[in-house]
């Protein structure tokens, strides 16, 4: 079974080029019959084969890597927010915000919710990314390498839309346990002491109750921030780089893996912040449904601490996307560069022209 997902994962039209290659005692790989190229099992310089298990392996680890870091690390700034979400008319703002926190919980009331965002964000960043660069594979393979060239925006979005399916299931226990440490006054403190309480009054539900707001606030973000990433590498190559990919730097490479992410950031706080407002309510108030909330809340209370959420998000995509990048390199994993038109499909366009 495995060998046969590893030959389909060969023929990915994301795969990038790959040279043949001779082992000592071992016959010269063959052609593959849909391309015009050699599959070699692992390219030089390369650790693991582009679709292996172990290749999916690290890119799962370079994602828990990825959300558990960065997510971790801006915990002040969405403690914060999620207040501003919940209580705007005493948290008025970013900078209100921390006054207050700081003023009643002290420094330390900063870090409010940190194990439940690592534990819960490393395992979203396995699925997300692990299952992503799946998918993609996978999604090319069905609709064929010309298809997913030309389609290619569609089949970034599909991929990504069902990674974080999987993901937000991982992640809606924690999530619900740091909204309410973070957000209900007097509620535990710590994830050992808070998880309990929530079993206790509402069952194994009380930790996905909040699974359905997180499908609508994460996917469309995800979507977006994977779509717009790999387009805008794409254009930054193209258009603002002056030179291939292949002849820049690691470390030139890198930057333009931030700036992407960066701007795929911008975009995805934008779109998913009425549903991350919905969500953080949802969790504080009790008994309550996500229409309860959005009706509760109005047009203009979906909409309070996004500015807070774009310097958040902007900032966490473009660290997640160069974690995520600097990992594929410290392990040497292929890297394809952005996707070129087939030849089949030039030929065609070619005599179309004649």
């Amino acid at each position: 079974m495995f060998s046969g997902f590893w030959e389909a994962s060969r023929k990915s039209p994301f795969a990038g080029p790959t040279v043949a290659a001779k082992c000592e005692g071992s016959q010269q790989t063959q052609l593959i019959p849909t391309r015009n190229i050699s599959a070699a099992a692992i390219n030089p310089g390369e650790s693991c084969e582009y679709g292996s298990m172990v290749y999916y392996g690290y890119c799962a680890f370079g994602g828990l890597l990825s959300c558990g870091i960065t997510h971790t690390g801006i915990v002040p700034l969405d403690l914060v927010k999620c207040r501003i979400q919940v209580n705007p008319e005493k948290y008025k703002g970013i900078f209100n915000g921390f006054k207050i926190t700081i003023k009643e919980d002290g420094i330390r009331g900063l870090g409010k919710g940190w194990a439940p965002t690592f534990f819960g964000y490393s395992m979203q960043g396995i699925c997300k990314y692990g299952l992503y660069e799946v998918f993609k594979v996978v999604y090319g393979n069905l609709i064929g390498e010309e298809n997913a060239y030309v389609y290619r925006t569609g089949l970034y979005l599909a991929a990504s839309a069902s990674a974080e399916f999987f993901a937000d299931i991982a992640l809606s226990p924690m999530e619900a346990v740091k909204v309410r440490i973070q957000t209900q006054p007097g509620f535990a403190h710590t994830l050992r002491t808070a998880a309990p309480i929530i079993y206790g009054q509402e069952g194994l539900w009380g930790f996905y109750k909040g699974v359905v707001p997180l499908w609508v606030r994460q996917i469309p973000y995800t979507m977006v921030k994977f779509a717009c990433f790999e387009r805008t590498v794409e254009l930054l190559y193209k258009h603002v780089v002056p030179k291939p990919r292949d002849e820049c730097t690691k470390g030139e490479q890198l930057v333009v893996t931030f700036a992407a992410g960066y701007i795929a950031g911008v975009f995805c706080a934008i779109v998913s912040h009425p549903a991350d407002t919905i969500v953080s309510k949802l969790n504080q108030d009790k008994g309550s449904t996500a229409i309860d909330v959005a009706k509760k809340l109005g047009f203009a209370g979906l909409w309070k601490g996004l500015f807070a959420r774009i310097i958040m998000i902007g900032t966490l995509t473009a660290a997640q996307w160069l974690i995520y990048d600097a990992v594929k390199v410290a392990f040497r994993l292929p890297r394809p560069p952005p996707p070129e038109m087939p030849e089949s499909l030039k030929k065609k366009l070619a005599a179309q022209q004649v």
